[in-house]
C-alpha cells in the first residue's frame, strides 16, 4: 500500500468534526469556503439553495469553477426563502444545527427572520457565523467585493506597478475570510463545551485584507518610509527575480544569503562573481543590482531549465518554474502526494480538485460524496425532521428537484 492509499484510508473511522451539523445559507466564495472547510473536517454541511440553484452553478468566465471549488462535502436542499412555509421549515432544521453560516448583504438575514438574535432564541447552542464586507464601524453597511477591499486595504496598491493598482489573481480575501469564519466556528465550538451556549462570529473582507497589508504598515512604522509597490520595490535580497532561461522558459530564482549566492554562481558557471569586491555581502549585491542582474540574466539565458532545476533542488537554491493554473493538474508533487483527487460532479462526470492544505497524522481530508445536485437532499433532510412527502413537495413549490442529468423529478 503506497502513502497516498494510506492517506485515503486514515479517516475511515472518525473525522475531527463528525457529529457537527452546519446549515449554510450562502453563495459565491466566502461563505461557501467556510462551509467547505467545516465539511472537509467532517461536519454534516447542509447547503440551502434557491429552487433554481446557487447562481455560481451557472457562472461563466472567471466564475466558472466557483461552485465545484468551494462546495464539496455538502448536502443540498432547495427552498424559496421568500415563502413563509419554507422559512418555517428552515427554522425547524436550524433548531437541530450546531452552526449557521451566511454571507448575504447587510440586513437580508434580519428581513428573513434569520438573524442571530432570532435564531439564538430558538437554539441557544447555535454558533452563527456571518461573512461580511466590513466588521462593525462606519463602513459596515457598504457592499463589498474582493476587488473593493483589495483597493481599500492596500493590497492592490502593493501588487501593481506604481500608479496602476492591480487586484491579486485569486479571490484571496473571500477564501481567507471563509477560513477565518471557520476558525471562529472552531473556537466557539470549543468554548461551547464549557458554557453550553453558542455565539455570533463575524468575519469580514476588509479587515482580512488589512491583515494582509499589516507587514507593509509595520514597515512604514519601523522605517518611516512608505512601502513601495512590489514591482517597484527595492529588494531586500540581491537575487529575487524571474529570469528567462533557454527556450524562453521562465524561472524564479532567489539567493537570500551568502551561501546561496556562492552556490548559485558555481552552478551557473560564474565563479568570477564570487571574487568581485563589489559583491561580497547581500547589501553589496543589492546596491549592485543595476549591473549584476543583467549580467546574471545573460548567463542564465544559456541554461537548460531542467538541468538548473535539478541542481537547485540538490543544492538548496530556492527556485520555482512559472506555472499556469491548468498545469497544476499534472504537477508531480500534487499527484504523487495525493493532493489532487477525483471529485464526482452533479452531472455524473469527474474532475480533479486540490484538497485542503492540511494533514492529520499524515492523512488528507478527502471528498466523501459527489457534488450534490440542487435539492438532492430535500427528502432525506426534511424527512428526518418528520415532514411527509406531500409537505416536502409543497416546500419546493413546483414539486420537483433537479436530478443529476438535469431532468425534473417529483418529490
Amino acid at each position: 500500500m503506497n502513502s497516498m492509499e494510506v492517506s485515503r484510508q486514515a479517516f475511515t473511522t472518525r473525522l475531527p468534526l463528525e457529529g457537527i451539523r452546519v446549515v449554510e445559507v450562502s453563495h459565491m466564495v466566502m461563505g461557501p469556503a467556510c462551509g467547505m472547510i467545516l465539511g472537509d473536517l467532517g461536519a454534516e454541511v447542509i447547503k440551502v439553495e434557491p429552487l433554481k440553484g446557487d447562481n455560481t452553478r451557472r457562472l461563466l468566465g472567471a466564475g466558472a469553477g466557483f461552485f465545484r471549488a468551494f462546495n464539496k462535502n455538502k448536502k443540498s436542499i432547495a427552498l424559496d426563502l421568500d415563502d413563509e412555509a419554507s422559512r418555517e421549515a428552515l427554522l425547524d432544521l436550524i433548531e437541530t444545527a450546531d452552526v449557521f453560516v451566511e454571507n448575504f448583504r447587510p440586513g437580508r438575514m434580519s428581513a428573513l427572520g434569520l438573524d442571530y438574535k432570532t435564531l439564538s432564541k430558538r437554539n441557544p447552542r447555535l454558533i452563527y457565523v456571518s461573512h461580511k464586507g466590513f466588521l462593525s464601524g462606519p463602513y459596515e453597511k457598504r457592499l463589498a467585493l474582493d476587488e473593493v477591499v483589495q483597493m481599500m486595504g492596500g493590497l492592490a496598491y502593493m501588487t501593481g506597478p506604481v500608479g496602476r493598482p492591480l487586484r491579486a489573481g485569486s479571490s484571496v480575501n473571500d477564501i481567507m475570510g471563509g477560513m477565518f469564519g471557520a476558525i471562529g466556528v472552531l473556537a466557539s465550538l470549543h468554548e461551547r463545551n464549557t458554557t453550553g451556549r453558542g455565539k455570533e462570529v463575524q468575519s469580514a473582507l476588509f479587515e482580512n485584507c488589512v491583515l494582509l497589508s499589516a507587514q507593509h504598515m509595520q514597515q512604514f512604522a519601523v522605517t518611516g518610509q512608505a512601502a513601495a509597490p512590489m514591482p517597484g520595490r527595492i529588494n531586500a535580497w540581491a537575487v529575487y527575480d524571474v529570469f528567462e532561461l533557454a527556450d524562453g522558459h521562465q524561472m524564479f530564482i532567489a539567493a537570500t544569503g551568502d551561501a546561496q549566492w556562492r552556490t548559485l554562481c558555481n552552478i551557473v558557471g560564474r565563479p568570477d562573481l564570487l571574487g568581485d569586491a563589489r559583491l561580497q555581502s547581500n547589501n553589496d549585491r543589492v546596491r549592485a543590482r543595476e549591473w549584476m542582474i543583467p549580467t546574471l540574466t545573460e548567463t542564465l539565458a544559456k541554461h537548460n531549465p531542467l538541468d538548473l532545476a535539478s541542481e537547485f533542488e540538490k543544492k538548496s537554491v530556492p527556485f520555482a518554474n512559472i506555472t499556469r493554473p491548468e498545469e497544476l493538474f499534472d504537477d508531480p508533487h500534487l499527484k504523487a502526494s495525493g493532493g489532487l483527487v477525483k471529485l464526482g460532479l452533479e452531472d455524473g462526470s469527474e474532475t480533479e480538485i486540490p484538497l485542503l492544505p492540511l494533514s492529520f497524522d499524515g492523512a488528507r481530508l478527502q471528498p466523501r460524496s459527489p457534488i450534490a445536485f440542487v435539492g438532492e437532499h430535500n427528502r432525506d433532510v426534511f424527512g428526518s425532521l418528520g415532514y411527509t412527502s406531500q409537505q416536502i413537495e409543497r416546500l419546493v413549490g413546483t414539486g420537483s428537484i433537479r436530478t443529476p442529468n438535469g431532468a425534473a423529478e417529483a418529490n
